[in-house]
């Protein structure tokens, strides 16, 4: 286990003690930093270890529990908060404006503009490609909370649905017999946004925002509204008009920066929205404002910058899984595969139950192998905590199938094909899990079986290019030629019909053009 330990500007604190201790209860190890902040723990066995960063002049960080597994190399990097500060609990949950670590330092990179994504832009095979694309996405769709619900959401959660409407019909009857009160329609405005009801909400912030128009926390509201009811050329006159202010303290202005981010996106404008995640993150660098800034920049396919801002993200946040999935697929994007695993290996293990992590390192096995161990052991985790999950067991016949290519045992393609046996019986619609069993059986040279398999494959996914592809192999090695030429064809009209799409979609999704930014050189 090694890392490193820096400071919140990100730079190396030499010296620092760390300690590791394991969940078994054995003596605490310790290790001193070097000059460029790095520590380093050997032969450890696996285990659940608790990593503890102190020197003097700083809060203590601390990082776990994590699970090492057996022979594996893991990578932790600790950050050190001023000790008059609060030392990071990992996300942003808990750390008010005046506490969060100021941005460390200016980006490597500019984007200095946008280009149809005419090339792929990636690394490998078309299928490749095509699953990058699609994590890129996912990994996007992990944000799922706006800057600004991330307060309210705990003071709506416990509120009963009872309480909520009874409030609501108790504020339209007062906006009833008062009308002209500017509390009353800001208040049922806002609850109204809160319970996702932004459209009913427009009304009452627009009247609002008429008997007051200087206040700031309505206009906002009323901008969020317009957002959230996809009036997103309102929402942007909105946004601007009170960005213009420039009266409001960081927090609050990075919140605006953060809405507008979305709302130039919806606009269609990526330049635009990724310099306002950039300034939004810049004002307040927290873990939701990091994370969207990089996913902007993964979904755009300006991938070594993602890295970087992701990379930054993971050593302000370490306790932050989507930050470190986010890490994952960007690396996988470059075609770092077996850094890639560890990454989302690492994300795993700060919430096992989540199983996102495990449901990227999967997609990633079903299109590269990697000589990393800890996709196997991951994997094989998902699968003891959901048995009955028919991805769960599909993906960790996978890895063990990925593991051992080439030089199978019986007794592991026994493992194998149980797995999968189990994933259709649990979802008989599963195509690729009989594709998978045809090609197991195939291997074998049970032809019969391969067949039957192969065309549940088909049946179940007609799409499937493989399973049509196979079954044309299959029938023509049995002398059914007719059959073998009906699927060669079907598997050449699919094949055109996919490549079609994946290439509207690629030219739907603007590419960033970014260079390195120009840095004065040393005197």
């Amino acid at each position: 286990m090694q890392g490193t330990v820096l400071d919140s500007r990100g730079h190396p604190v030499a010296a620092a003690t760390v300690y590791l201790q394991a969940k078994t209860g054995t003596p605490t190890l310790s290790a001193r930093t070097d000059s460029a902040g790095a520590y380093r723990f050997s032969a450890l066995s696996e285990g659940v270890y608790t990593l503890r960063a102190e020197m003097a002049g700083y809060a203590a960080a601390t990082f776990g529990p994590c699970v090492l597994g057996p022979k594996e190399e893991k990578r932790i990097d600790l950050t050190l908060e001023a000790a008059t500060g609060s030392a990071p609990q990992g996300g942003s949950l808990g750390i008010s404006g005046a506490e969060r670590p100021q941005f460390f330092d200016e980006p490597e990179f500019i984007v200095a503009g946008v280009t149809e994504a005419m090339s792929p832009g990636g690394h490998g095979s078309d299928t490749i490609l095509r699953t990058t694309e699609a994590l890129a996405k996912e990994t996007a769709s992990l944000s799922v909370t706006p800057p600004n619900k991330e307060s309210r959401s705990s003071r709506t959660a416990s509120a009963s649905p009872s309480s909520s409407a009874a409030a609501e019909a108790s504020l339209r009857q007062a906006a009833e017999h008062e009308p002209g009160s500017f509390a009353i329609n800001r208040q049922l405005g806002k609850l109204l946004v809160d319970d996702g009801k932004a459209r009913k909400a427009i009304p009452y912030l627009e009247r609002a925002a008429q008997l007051n128009p200087s206040d700031y926390e309505n206009g906002y509201e009323l901008a969020l509204a317009y957002a959230e009811a996809g009036q997103y050329e309102r929402a942007h006159t909105q946004g601007l008009a009170l960005l213009a202010r420039q009266d409001k303290p960081g927090q609050e202005q990075s919140q605006l920066h953060h809405l507008l981010g979305d709302v130039e996106e919806k606009l269609g404008n990526p330049l635009e929205a990724v310099r306002q995640y950039q300034r939004a993150a810049e004002l307040d660098p927290s873990e939701l404002n990091l994370f969207d800034w990089g996913a902007d920049l993964l979904i755009h396919r300006a991938f070594e910058p993602a890295i970087e801002v992701f990379s930054k993200g993971n050593r302000l946040f370490p306790r932050s899984a989507r930050m470190l999935a986010g890490l994952g697929v960007a690396w996988y994007a470059r075609g770092a595969y077996d850094h890639a695993a560890q990454y989302l290996c690492q994300a795993s293990d700060l919430n096992p139950d989540d199983p996102n992590p495990y449901l990227f390192l999967g997609k990633m096995q079903s299109v590269e192998t990697t000589q990393s161990e800890c996709p196997v052991e991951r994997l094989g985790r998902f699968f003891r905590l959901q048995p009955e999950n028919a991805l769960a067991n599909y993906y960790y016949a996978l890895s063990l199938w990925n593991r051992h290519e080439g030089s199978q045992s019986s007794e592991n393609l026994g493992r194998v094909e149980s797995l999968l046996e189990k994933t259709v019986h649990l979802d008989p619609k599963f195509g690729a899990a009989y594709l998978r069993l045809g090609i197991l059986y195939s291997d074998r040279g049970d032809s019969a079986k391969a067949i039957a398999a192969y065309e549940e494959a088909a049946a179940a996914s007609p799409d499937l290019e493989e399973a049509h592809y196979r079954l044309a192999q299959s029938y023509s090695r049995t002398g059914e030629k007719s059959k073998a030429q009906a699927e060669l064809e079907l598997y050449k009209q699919l094949s055109k019909k996919a490549a079609e799409e994946v290439e509207r979609q690629r030219r739907e999704i603007q590419q960033f053009v970014y260079t390195s930014r120009d840095r004065p050189s040393p005197r």
